[in-house]
């Protein structure tokens, strides 16, 4: 006998883009037990909507500023450092222009495939990461870093932050991976800097991506709601 594809089963009630993701949401909501306040469930949802994984809230945190200032940041339009090309391809222009009409693809930055920085990754046998974040260093103050790959830029970034005294308006942390990855976090999230990061292990680039992209969410209902 051969089966019917489920497709038509779908075509017979089908369902828009926009349908499919708020019945998502309203799925993971009500499978999902959390203490999170709602602006920072905005933040957990967006990610647990990304994996399909309703544990990854367990790994979370929050610092006590992180929602205020990363809004606040997003608003003023401050730039963007991200430690891959894949975080820069996959955040949308259309979503961060909802929290400030000023962005474009020039407020986003990413050396980790520039030239100068390859150079010194292969004079030094250590990895390029750790020289794009170097070459960023101008920007990182008072603005965002998005980290979804590289624990040694992390780790360079709380070098910085330390002896520096640079301080980003907001650092999304996390970084994927078994090697320096858990000691990068919990270091950044024993600094003074507001900061998202997820505990262990896991990360990722489409993890950074949304929630930056929930980041963009919170800003842009501010700008609409009405003044008192």
């Amino acid at each position: 006998m051969t089966p019917t594809p489920f497709i038509h089963k779908f075509l017979k009630a089908p369902l828009s883009g926009p349908e499919i993701e708020q019945r998502s949401f309203e799925a993971i909501d009500s499978n999902t037990r959390h203490d999170f306040p709602a602006d920072q469930w905005e933040i957990v949802r967006r990610m647990i909507h990304t994996t399909g994984d309703v544990t990854l809230g367990e790994l979370v945190r929050f610092s006590p500023d992180a929602i205020a200032a990363g809004v606040a940041a997003l608003r003023q339009g401050r730039p963007i450092y991200v430690d891959s090309n894949m975080i820069r391809a996959g955040l949308s222009l259309p979503r961060l222009k909802s929290a400030n009409t000023g962005y474009d693809a020039g407020r986003i930055f990413c050396h980790i495939a520039d030239e100068d920085v390859a150079k010194q990754s292969a004079q030094t046998n250590l990895p390029r990461s750790l020289f794009a974040i170097r070459k960023a260093k101008a920007m990182l103050d008072g603005g965002i870093a998005v980290f979804g790959n590289a624990p040694v830029a992390l780790l360079e970034l709380n070098r910085m932050i330390i002896e520096d005294r640079i301080r980003p308006a907001l650092v999304l942390a996390m970084p994927v991976g078994f090697v320096h990855v858990v000691e990068s976090k919990d270091e950044l999230m024993s600094l003074p800097v507001p900061h998202v990061a997820i505990t262990g292990t896991r990360g990722g680039s489409t993890l950074a991506v949304a929630a930056l992209h929930a980041f963009c969410t919170l800003a842009a209902r501010q700008t609409t709601e009405p003044q008192p």
